[in-house]
């Protein structure tokens, strides 16, 4: 199953009868919640979700975006009216990484069949594709989360990944280098990782993501292939979901360390590396 969808593929799928169930995952980092941008307009049908109450745990030492209860996921998520045999498309403003997160988290929590929208709502629009104001009541859904669909990884595990396979670091380079640090109290990056900017994986300019053979490319030079064992962490679990879609399209496993930098560094004891390698 493809990880993506078009916005041309999401109209023709919403006009049948077995349509996915929408959500609209706009968030922006460090900004005011998306919500009153749903209300003002949105992909017909679509129900909200919050990134931050809904798809994350309060903010403490297990990092900035913890995974969430997993009763108040599944309470969110059927709300929403999510069930397990009905397909999902999720989207946000255009970015990609909020509607990375909640893909992560649906098909992490073994609902089989969840898409992001490619370019989000400004490539629906693009399209030619109308909003809506209307905030729909869903049917309560019916899904129950499984987890262990897709590979979590602890700070442990991701320290072991580094040395044995291919940590990838999806945060910018000069964050991974140690010479910024504009969130987290340290700089620099988990010794062994490798630095791959999430933002490389869409196309120049824009959000919508590289071809398939190009994300390959892309993450093949970094030795990130379906061979390897791969893992990904950003500052807080949420560009990194973004990696992990990338490698999904690109035909590459891999796992994601939720807690990320903003874990590792709550830490003082856990080891920094800093400058352009791996280290």
């Amino acid at each position: 199953m493809n990880a993506i969808i078009t916005a041309t593929e999401l109209a023709s799928e919403l006009a049948k009868s077995t349509a996915p169930v929408l959500l609209d995952v706009r968030y922006q980092l460090g900004g005011p919640p998306g919500r009153p941008e749903y209300a003002a307009g949105h992909v017909p049908g679509a129900v909200y979700v919050d990134l931050d109450s809904e798809l994350a745990a309060p903010p403490g030492k297990a990092g900035r975006h913890p995974l969430p209860d997993l009763a108040a996921f599944a309470e969110a998520m059927r709300a929403a009216g999510v069930r397990t045999d009905r397909p999902v498309v999720v989207y946000d403003g255009g970015q990609g990484w909020a509607a990375a997160r909640a893909w992560w988290l649906l098909r992490w929590s073994g609902h089989p069949d969840v898409r992001v929208l490619d370019g989000g709502l400004a490539a629906w629009q693009a399209s030619g594709g109308a909003l809506s104001t209307d905030q729909p009541e869903p049917q309560p859904g019916d899904f129950t989360p499984v987890p262990g669909a897709l590979r979590l990884l602890t700070a442990d595990d991701a320290a072991a990944l580094a040395r044995r396979g291919v940590l990838l670091d999806a945060r910018a380079g000069e964050r991974y280098r140690g010479e910024v640090e504009p969130i987290d109290p340290v700089a620099g990056h988990i010794p062994g990782a490798v630095s791959a900017p999430t933002t490389e994986n869409v196309a120049e300019g824009g959000t919508v993501f590289r071809a398939a053979d190009e994300l390959a490319e892309r993450f093949a030079a970094l030795g990130a292939t379906a061979d390897a064992e791969v893992g990904v962490y950003c500052g807080s679990g949420v560009s990194a979901a973004h990696e992990v879609l990338a490698l999904a399209v690109a035909g590459v496993p891999a796992a994601l360390y939720v807690g990320s930098w903003s874990e590792w560094t709550a830490d003082p004891s856990r080891p920094v590396a800093t400058g352009p390698q791996p280290g």
